[in-house]
């Protein structure tokens, strides 16, 4: 068993038959999606319902035979199970290089309890260290934001797809993907200017939303509390 799948595994603890459960986006998060679906399959869980991030994670519950429900239809999750980029200090996070932030944020803003899932190379003492910063523009103008985020010590580009156009989230927008030299010096501060700014859409800094971090290392899982 891998980090990611042991994260993965750890963070069943946290889910009980009859609960709403907010479905993460990547590659740790698809572990659990499979854990969450072959306990319900062995009926170690029942009356389970899943309210995906993405249209990533929709389409792979529906295969796994996860019932699905909206947003709409449970607006308060009992608990999402999620990735994450990057795992600071006090559980303040990035997220979103699968392109899913948005998404992902406003699931977790309405759930009741955020439990992250990620392996131990994950975890920084600050933020932006080794991962860029997601950040979801508006199609229209997006061009004019490069110059705005050099002025915040940002190195930004243009998330591209594979086939060289730009990549395009399931809200229609663009990701400018932000590197910091260092890492980011105030991250509350930084969202502030981000979201001031109008065209910005979302950032994949998810700050003060995690209660628990389960952080996957080769000889176990550390359980970290925000």
């Amino acid at each position: 068993m891998n980090p990611k799948q042991r994260a993965a595994q750890a963070a069943m603890e946290f889910v009980d038959s009859g609960m709403i459960v907010g479905l993460g986006t990547g590659s740790t998060a698809d572990f659990f999606l499979q854990v969450l679906a072959a306990a319900l399959r062995e009926g170690r869980l029942m009356n389970i319902r899943g309210v995906p991030t993405s249209l990533q994670s929709q389409r792979r519950a529906s295969q796994l035979g996860i019932p699905l429900a909206t947003l709409a239809q449970c607006p308060n999750p009992d608990v999402t199970i999620d990735g994450a980029d990057e795992v600071g200090p006090r559980l303040d996070l990035i997220k979103g290089l699968g392109g899913a932030l948005l998404r992902e944020k406003i699931v977790a803003q309405n759930s009741r309890k955020l439990v992250i899932i990620a392996d131990a190379g994950k975890a920084v003492a600050r933020l932006g260290s080794k991962s860029m910063l997601p950040v979801e523009v508006a199609q229209f103008g997006h061009e004019i934001h490069e110059r705005f985020f050099q002025s915040l010590s940002a190195l930004p580009v243009l998330r591209k797809a594979a086939d060289g156009i730009p990549f395009v989230t399931d809200n229609g927008n663009y990701i400018y993907d932000c590197r910091f030299e260092g890492g980011i010096e105030d991250p509350a501060q930084l969202e502030q200017q981000f979201r001031a700014r109008a065209g910005v859409i979302e950032t994949g800094l998810f700050l003060g939303m995690a209660k628990v971090a389960l952080i996957a290392g080769e000889d176990g899982v550390e359980r970290r509390l925000g």
